[in-house]
C-alpha cells in the first residue's frame, strides 16, 4: 500500500512492532465483523423498522466523527498515543453490556450512540501508530494492515455460525468478546513516543505540503468520503436483503467475509501494487468500481453472483483506502499523522452517517432501487476525486512533474 523498502541504519523499529501492530487492528476489526453485518439483525430481532434501524445506526456516526478527530488532535500531543486505546476499549465494553437492559427505541439510541463515541478513537489511533511505523522504518503497512482484514473474516464466518444456530441473541455476547480484546491489545500496543518529524524512510516521498487545509487533499478526502459514502445501503440492509432472499446465517457470512478476503488480497498484494499503479490511478480505478458494484447489486444474482459482486469491495473500498494513505503520506508531516487520520475518519464518518440515515428511508421507499442511487453518489465522489487530481500544485501543467507522484 504505502512503498517501504529498507531502515534508516540508525534507527531500527521496536521489538515486535510489526506482530503487535497486526494484532492491534485484529482487536476493533474483531467487534466489527460482528457489528456490521448482524448488529441490524439484532436490531430486527427486537422489531425495530427500517426507519428505526437507519436512525440508530447513523446517529452513532455522527458523534463518532465529531469525537474521534478532537481524540486524534489530543492523541499527536500525547507521550504514548497507545494509551488512549485502553480507555477507549473499556468505556466501549461497558456500553456494549449495557445494551442487555436495553430492548426500545430510545434507550437502544443513546447506548449505542454512546458507544461509537467511545469506540471511535481506536482504530485512528492504530492507523497512526502504524504509519508512524512506515514512516521511520520504512515497514510495509499492507503486511500489517492486512491480518485486521482477517480478523473481520473470522468474527463474521463465527459469528455468523452462532447467529445461524443460536439467532440474533449471539450478536451481544460476540461483541462483548471483541471489546475485551481491544482492552488486551491496549495494553500491548507498541508505544514508540510522540510524533516526529524526522526519521522518514528515504523511499516515501517527503510531505509536500504542512497543512491539511490543503485544497487537493480535501476535496480528495471529500470525495472519496462520499464515494465510501455509497456503501450505506448494503452495509445497513444487505443482510436483512439476503436473509429475505432464503440465505443461510453461514452462507450471508460467507458473503461479508468474501468482501473482506478480497480486501485482504489488496493488501497482501500491496508492494506490487504501489510499484506499478501510482495512489491516483487505485483510487479513481476503486471508485469507478464501486459505481458499477450498485448497478449491479439490486439483480438477482444467485449465491455465486453476490459472492463474486462482494468480491468487488477489493476495488471499492480496499483500492480506494490504500490510494488514499499514500496521499495522506505525502502530503502531511509525521506530526499531523493522527489529526490527517481522524479528518479522514470524519469525512468518511460523516458522509456515511448521513447515507446511513437516508438509507432506512430510501429503502422503505425503494426497495432495491435505493442501490441505483448509492450509484450516483459513487458517481458524484468520482468526480470530486478527479478535481481534487487537477488541483494539485504541481501538476505537469503548472511546471512541476509531481502530478502522478503517490
Amino acid at each position: 500500500m504505502i512503498p517501504a523498502d529498507k531502515a534508516p541504519a540508525a534507527e531500527g523499529a521496536p521489538a515486535h512492532f510489526r506482530l503487535l501492530s497486526a494484532l492491534s487492528y485484529c482487536a476493533p476489526l474483531l467487534v466489527n465483523g460482528v457489528a456490521v453485518p448482524f448488529f441490524p439483525v439484532w436490531l430486527a430481532l427486537h422489531k425495530f423498522n427500517d426507519h428505526e434501524i437507519g436512525i440508530i445506526l447513523a446517529v452513532p456516526m455522527v458523534v463518532r466523527v465529531l469525537v474521534a478527530p478532537i481524540v486524534a488532535m489530543y492523541a499527536d500531543r500525547m507521550k504514548e498515543r497507545a494509551d488512549v486505546l485502553l480507555f477507549s476499549g473499556g468505556l466501549s465494553l461497558l456500553t456494549a453490556i449495557a445494551l442487555y437492559w436495553t430492548s426500545t427505541f430510545w434507550p437502544v439510541l443513546i447506548v449505542y450512540t454512546v458507544q461509537g463515541a467511545t469506540f471511535s478513537p481506536y482504530v485512528p489511533v492504530v492507523e497512526s501508530i502504524v504509519i508512524s511505523g512506515v514512516r521511520r522504518w520504512g515497514l510495509d503497512y499492507g503486511s500489517m494492515r492486512v491480518w485486521g482484514s482477517v480478523a473481520f473474516i473470522v468474527s463474521t464466518l463465527a459469528g455468523g455460525q452462532l447467529i445461524g444456530r443460536w439467532g440474533g441473541q449471539m450478536v451481544l455476547p460476540v461483541m462483548i468478546f471483541g471489546f475485551v480484546m481491544t482492552m488486551v491489545m491496549a495494553m500491548f500496543c507498541p508505544r514508540i513516543g510522540p510524533t516526529r518529524r524526522r526519521g522518514t524512510p528515504v523511499d516515501i516521498p517527503a510531505a509536500t505540503g504542512s497543512s491539511l487545509r490543503q485544497p487537493h487533499l480535501l476535496v480528495l478526502l471529500i470525495g472519496v468520503a462520499i464515494q465510501q459514502a455509497s456503501h450505506a445501503v448494503v452495509y445497513t440492509f444487505a443482510t436483512i436483503y439476503w436473509r429475505d432472499l432464503g440465505f443461510s446465517g453461514t452462507e450471508i457470512a460467507v458473503l461479508w467475509s468474501a468482501g473482506v478476503a478480497a480486501e485482504v488480497a489488496v493488501f497482501f498484494l500491496s508492494k506490487r501494487l504501489s510499484r506499478r499503479f501510482d495512489a491516483w490511478t487505485l483510487i479513481r480505478f476503486g471508485a469507478g468500481v464501486s459505481v458499477c458494484r450498485w448497478l449491479l447489486f439490486p439483480m438477482h444474482w444467485g449465491f455465486l453472483g453476490f459472492f463474486l459482486l462482494q468480491c468487488l469491495h477489493a476495488f471499492s473500498y480496499a483500492f480506494v483506502h490504500t490510494g488514499v494513505q499514500r496521499r495522506i503520506v505525502a502530503s502531511v508531516q509525521e506530526t499531523q499523522e493522527s489529526s490527517a487520520q481522524g479528518a479522514y475518519f470524519f469525512y468518511n464518518g460523516i458522509f456515511l452517517a448521513l447515507m446511513t440515515l437516508a438509507s432506512g428511508y430510501l429503502y422503505t421507499s425503494l426497495g432495491l432501487a435505493s442501490y441505483y442511487v448509492m450509484a450516483l453518489v459513487a458517481l458524484v465522489g468520482l468526480g470530486l476525486i478527479v478535481v481534487a487530481y487537477y488541483l494539485q500544485p504541481q501538476r505537469a501543467g503548472s511546471g512541476g512533474q509531481t502530478r502522478e507522484a503517490s
